[in-house]
């Protein structure tokens, strides 16, 4: 922000001018007010950024400004100005809102490097705002594309489950069916969209360092914990917290989270004080918890308590009608960022797409559009663009089976569908793991361990 506004209120006339020298001398806008309510209209007009402000005022006092400062909702910092006999009066203050006082008779550098940090301050939370305005609008529900029914029925119950509070959502569905953007509309759409959501991916963070990444730890816990650290838990107090891939997480951490769920308490590592904690739990997987939990690898008691609100989120061959209404959305995006003017998919790349089953789900399918707006500087997405394994889906025998099967032959499982289409794509990338994942749209510890099963 290049300059800033200060309004300065004080009844005596000689402590306005002296200040306005020296916070005009600094650059910024200053606007005058002897009195509380010459200082209400010219908040009202000019909506200045910071606010330094007497307490003892005729009329309206200083504390009965500042509170219908705060009532307003404005982003503005208040100073207040006092003397030494009423101090207990800043204090006041203090607890309804002001950012910090100065005592009177103060030095001019006092004055400046209060003005700056609340300035500094200020610019942060602003900062903070925007951002938050940007995921708001980035993950609103209604921008979710849902043309086929069962994706329709899919946001309606994401828009119910939202707007109670606490309750606990299960998401399920395959890799890239969107369980992330899912849950942080459901946080962004939720009474707690003002607070933080804190991801936790179950498969990314190391077992041995997950207890204490969860729950934090006091200095000297163990060897290294040179200070105290808060956990991620912690740090989503008051807001929502996406555990993702939690059928990864160990036996031993399950029923840490359990304990958590059940009475909303923790202990930090090294430490023996139980912590109140108030969060909202979002879990996601693409894992069959109930088959888990009868191998034994997920405790049952940690399952009924996630799934108070199971949402299954559809693999795409089973929305077709989203396809391309997904593709259009992934134009636009990639049209800003990459600096593109596609308008659209041609009629035959559309058909070739919607015949494809999409093993990768959403995330194969945003993976592509980019690749191709990446590589391809024209005006709309044609057959030509499209990989090799897409373009030659129908043509291969082995796939049209599963379109055409006659009444003495079998289905094959989705398990084989997917192996068979991973090692079809490792086979072209020459066995590059990483570039398999990209194209396929799997995260990389998810097809190591996809390979891993088959071994």
């Amino acid at each position: 922000m290049s300059t800033y506004s200060i309004l300065i209120v004080d009844d005596e006339i000689l402590t306005l001018n002296n200040l306005r020298k020296v916070l005009e001398k600094e650059g910024y806008e200053v606007h005058l007010a002897d009195s509380g309510e010459k200082a209400l209209n010219i908040i009202e007009i000019y909506k200045p950024h910071l606010i330094l402000l007497d307490l003892m005022l005729p009329g309206i006092s200083g504390l009965e400004v500042l509170k219908q400062v705060k009532e307003m909702g404005r982003e503005t910092i208040v100073i207040m100005m006092t003397a030494y006999e009423i101090l207990e009066k800043a204090v006041e203050a203090m607890k309804l809102g002001a950012y910090d006082y100065l005592m009177k008779p103060f030095k001019i550098d006092e004055l400046k490097n209060i003005t700056r940090r609340a300035l500094e301050t200020l610019s942060l939370r602003i900062q903070v705002l925007e951002h938050l305005e940007s995921e708001k609008d980035r993950y609103y529900l209604e921008k979710i594309v849902a043309k086929s029914k069962k994706m329709r029925e899919v946001v309606e119950m994401a828009r119910r489950v939202a707007l109670s509070d606490k309750t606990t959502v299960l998401l399920q569905g395959e890799s890239g069916t969107g369980k992330e953007i899912l849950a942080k509309a459901i946080h962004y759409y939720s009474p707690r969209a003002e607070k933080p959501i804190v991801e936790i991916n179950c498969a990314a963070i190391p077992e041995n360092l997950m207890e204490s990444e969860l729950f934090g730890y006091e200095a000297g816990a163990f060897t290294d914990a040179k200070k105290r650290k808060i956990g991620l838990l912690e740090k989503g107090d008051e807001g929502t917290v996406f555990f993702d891939e939690i059928g990864d997480m160990s036996l031993n951490l399950q029923a840490n989270l359990l304990r958590v769920l059940e009475d909303g308490t923790f202990t930090r590592l090294g430490g023996n004080k139980k912590r109140n904690i108030n969060i909202r739990v979002i879990a996601a997987t693409n894992t069959d918890l109930v088959r888990a939990t009868e191998e034994g690898k997920f405790r049952s008691d940690l399952f009924y308590r996630l799934n108070v609100v199971p949402v299954h989120i559809p693999p795409l061959r089973e929305r077709k009608e989203d396809i391309v209404p997904l593709a259009l959305f992934f134009i636009q995006e990639f049209n800003r960022e990459l600096k593109r003017s596609y308008k659209g998919i041609s009629k035959d790349a559309a058909h070739t797409m919607m015949s494809y089953l999409w093993p990768g789900n959403v995330r194969e399918l945003k993976n592509i559009i980019e690749r191709i707006m990446s590589l391809y500087m024209d005006e709309e997405i044609l057959p030509l663009h499209l990989p090799l394994e897409i373009r030659n889906y129908q043509k291969d025998p082995k796939n049209r089976i599963i379109e055409k099967i006659a009444p003495h032959d079998s289905f094959i499982t989705l398990e084989q569908l997917e192996r068979k289409y991973i090692e079809k794509v490792l086979e072209h990338t020459k066995n590059n793991k990483t570039q398999t994942a990209k194209i396929i749209g799997l995260h990389l510890t998810s097809l190591f361990r996809k390979i891993k099963s088959w071994r």
